[in-house]
């Protein structure tokens, strides 16, 4: 089984977080920031991950801390998980409506660190939630997974549209890209490493 648990404990914030890559789109997720939770659920069951998370953070200063750490341990959680990577497809890219929104993601699983969000999402609320915190707790995930992401809005005006737009198309691109390849027995690369 390719699964990882992270436990990070900081000033700010509390997280366990488990994943499996090869599951059945199962979870139990309670991170205190209502929005996120419905993200990280719609995420595991599109990408067919199983995702536990329970956190505690500084809300009443704001959710960034909560949201950006649970990016970081999400990302770590991946990286652990995918182990060497031997055999898998690498690649994945979509374009993945969501009503009037439409993201596009492109993605390289190669232990290289780049990451591309445009446009930024606006300093707007949706509910109580920043929705620029899309982009940090991607930006957070794509460091530590160690993955080439970009991420584009194509179209879209309903914020909860473009970020639900934008984690499915990235559950989509993340279980393709990890999905092992029968055909491939080494990692994915000249180099013979990632």
């Amino acid at each position: 089984m390719r699964q990882s648990t992270i436990t990070r404990n900081t000033n700010e914030t509390q997280i366990t977080l488990s994943l499996t890559l090869d599951g059945t789109g199962k979870s139990a997720i309670s991170t205190g920031v209502g929005f996120l939770d419905h993200m990280l659920n719609l995420w595991t069951v599109h990408g067919l991950f199983d995702l536990s998370v329970t956190a505690t953070g500084d809300h009443h200063i704001d959710f960034h801390h909560t949201v950006e750490d649970i990016g970081i341990c999400l990302g770590l959680a991946f990286r652990e998980a995918l182990g060497t990577a031997k055999g898998i497809r690498r690649y994945s890219s979509l374009v993945l409506p969501m009503d009037e929104a439409l993201a596009q993601v492109a993605i390289d699983v190669s232990n290289r660190i780049y990451f591309a969000f445009s446009p930024p999402m606006p300093k707007a609320k949706i509910g109580e939630f920043d929705a620029e915190l899309v982009e940090e707790f991607w930006h957070a995930f794509v460091t530590n997974a160690r993955i080439t992401t970009h991420i584009q809005v194509i179209s879209g005006h309903n914020l909860h549209h473009i970020a639900e737009a934008i984690f499915k198309a990235m559950a989509v691109a993340l279980d393709d890209a990890t999905q092992l390849d029968s055909r491939k027995s080494t990692v994915p690369s000249t180099k013979g490493v990632l």
